[in-house]
């Protein structure tokens, strides 16, 4: 069983998982991320993968295997088929609890982008207790206006 963001997910469907993880020895539990919210729109958080993978999880009692971020299983494959030096890879993305994350977890450089999932105020929060190597306002932040150089 394969849990990915699922906009009609419903409970037929969390119950065929259900029975299918309960009932076929060797299925196996896979979740692509464990994101507790998706921005699908600008103006407002909806429910993420999380929320689908945590209800198969509570009514089955079993932990996934989780294939997307932060999980090593991206970069281990990455690192040893094209002979990459962890050293040299800086992880970019939006989201502290998965991007940043994945970077810090693995032995990669972080860099934390203002422009989507995180916002600064989050970012500096007493709370917060995942800390990027770098972080700026937007991706755009990299690229020289040739007119100001």
């Amino acid at each position: 069983v394969i849990v990915g963001f699922d906009r009609r997910v419903n409970y037929y469907k969390i119950q065929y998982a259900q029975l299918c993880i309960n009932e076929i020895e060797g299925c196996e539990f896979v979740a692509t991320n464990l994101d507790a919210v998706t921005h699908l729109t600008d103006a407002q958080e909806w429910a993420g993968n999380g929320s689908m993978v945590g209800a198969i999880k509570g009514c089955t009692g079993v932990e996934p295997t989780v294939v997307g971020k932060p999980s090593p299983l991206m970069i281990d494959y990455l690192c040893d088929k094209l002979k990459l030096e962890r050293s040299r890879i800086c992880m970019v993305g939006d989201r502290l609890d998965t991007d940043v994350l994945f970077g810090t977890d693995n032995g990669l450089q972080s860099l934390l982008v203002l422009s989507g999932v995180t916002s600064e105020d989050k970012l500096l929060s007493s709370e917060n207790t995942i800390t990027p190597d770098y972080y700026a306002d937007t991706i755009n932040d990299f690229f020289l206006d040739s007119e100001s150089s």
